[in-house]
């Protein structure tokens, strides 16, 4: 197992692929520029194995554990890992240039993994001097709860880099699926039907969100389509939605909702704000 871990981003999927990896016995530096952020995740990776120990589902001594194997900075000076996973703003740009910068701390073997959701790996490998380091692992939320990883590969990627890659996802306790560099991979290339004829429902006056969700949850779905994108974050689901849509040639059947674009103006992000197309509990979400 790697000697540590580098987690770049303390948002939603930072702080719940720090938590995973720290329940596996390995050491994490979850790194944010944003203080606030960085205190935010210490409160909510404390509150999760609290109620886990509350559960019975760890001892006291091993939420001790976990808690002592993260360490949380704003420095980058302070991250040397011998993998770095990054859950930072969903920008090219933004990525690629905090690998270079990871690089010129951590010279040598260190492996750079992006979790995006939406954007070409490619492109993020491209415009660093270290393509054949960087792959795509991409954990969907809560990411200490779900099971599924996507390992994305790209052409400059080597054979052993993604068996390396498979190992490490099994050893999180995860499910990994390999798949090649695409517009929204598998998951989110599937799902965007999902959510969009949803939206088109709504929009139409065919159903409202509640008859909608509440249907496909009697068919056996854990979650309806209104409810999941809540969940999610409108910002993230729009924006993956978008990115496939132009990926693929803006077919008519992938346009994004106007429903969800007002949502995201508006700042009505889902259950992280509090509003979305439900109302939340701000406080007991963070």
């Amino acid at each position: 197992m790697e000697s540590t871990v580098g987690i770049c981003g303390a948002g939603t999927m930072g702080r719940g692929i720090s938590l995973t990896i720290a329940s596996r016995g390995v050491p994490v530096i979850l790194y944010d520029m944003n203080l606030d952020m960085l205190s935010s995740a210490t409160s909510w990776i404390e509150k999760e194995l609290t109620e886990a120990v509350e559960k019975k589902r760890i001892g006291t001594s091993e939420k001790i554990n976990i808690l002592d194997r993260i360490k949380y900075t704003n420095l980058i000076a302070d991250c040397h890992a011998s993998l770095f996973i990054e859950a930072v703003t969903e920008k090219t740009e933004t990525k690629s240039t905090l690998f270079k910068e990871l690089s010129k701390i951590n010279p040598g073997e260190t492996i750079f993994a992006t979790n995006t959701s939406s954007l070409s790996i490619t492109r993020i490998a491209e415009q660093t001097p270290f393509p054949e380091k960087i792959i795509g692992l991409h954990f969907f939320n809560p990411a200490n709860r779900m099971k599924l990883v996507e390992i994305i590969k790209t052409k400059y990627v080597t054979e052993e880099l993604m068996k390396w890659a498979q190992a490490f996802i099994l050893r999180l306790g995860k499910i990994p699926v390999i798949c090649s560099d695409s517009p929204g991979f598998i998951v989110n290339r599937v799902a965007r039907p999902f959510y969009l004829e949803a939206l088109r429902l709504a929009e139409m006056e065919i159903a409202d969100i509640f008859q909608v969700d509440r249907l496909m949850e009697s068919a056996g779905f854990r979650m309806g389509p209104f409810h999941l994108m809540d969940l999610i974050g409108h910002d993230i689901n729009y924006t993956v939605s978008s990115s496939v849509y132009e990926a693929l040639g803006r077919p008519a059947r992938l346009e994004p909702s106007s429903m969800q674009k007002a949502l995201v103006q508006k700042g009505a992000l889902g259950k992280k704000t509090g509003k979305g197309f439900f109302q939340y509990d701000k406080q007991s979400n963070e």
